[in-house]
């Protein structure tokens, strides 16, 4: 897979809604009513992070949730990459980028949404033939303001920031021609998980799904 075709596929996969929930599930019993709610309020792309035990196996569940596409995020390692498309995932999300990293992605035919943070690493992927990068950490990094300075002289990227975005600031991402979706993980509270209060997190999805 290209750098190009990866491109179009994660911007496919933006455009399904404003927000990618990001999703960190400690509790496999979790992993598919919180897909099924998702996908009930209008979020169907969803990204399990691979911070815990059971998240491939999660993303195994998930995958079979139907309107769901399910991708894992942290990947770190060509060996994640291996793992997270023999689970099912579809498309993966790196907080950075490196030369293993993407050749992996690129070999396995695994859709990366590939991290950056600066000019130059948005320079050296879209050199790459990447026009769909995250910003990430996006809050802690000069947020809003920033993405919409690197617009003007590098309007050919488009992002999908995560990191520090919730309900009251998402809009202001949202509302720049260089923000194809956001990340956020306030979709899915962990409280609400653990009451198994599945309703309210499609209740949270919908209220997401309205930001665009």
């Amino acid at each position: 897979m290209t750098p190009a075709e990866q491109s179009a596929a994660a911007a496919r996969v933006c455009a399904l809604a404003p927000v990618v929930p990001v999703l960190v599930i400690d509790d496999l019993a979790h992993a598919r009513p919180l897909a099924e709610a998702l996908v009930a309020g209008g979020l169907p792309a969803l990204e399990v992070t691979l911070r815990t035990p059971c998240a491939l196996d999660a993303i195994r569940a998930m995958s079979e949730v139907a309107g769901g596409v399910v991708g894992a995020g942290t990947l770190l390692t060509p060996a994640d990459v291996k793992a997270a498309k023999a689970a099912g995932a579809t498309f993966g999300v790196s907080p950075g980028a490196t030369d293993r990293l993407i050749a992996a992605c690129e070999d396995e035919g695994l859709p990366l949404l590939p991290g950056a943070v600066t000019a130059s690493e948005i320079m050296a992927l879209l050199e790459r033939g990447y026009t769909v990068q995250k910003f990430f950490p996006a809050e802690q990094s000069g947020g809003a303001a920033f993405l919409k300075s690197i617009g003007s002289p590098i309007p050919q990227v488009k992002f999908c920031p995560t990191g520090g975005i919730s309900l009251k600031n998402a809009g202001d991402y949202l509302a720049l021609k260089n923000i194809l979706c956001v990340g956020g993980s306030w979709v899915a509270p962990k409280e609400a998980m653990l009451r198994g209060d599945w309703a309210e997190i499609t209740r949270l999805a919908a209220e997401a799904k309205r930001l665009r």
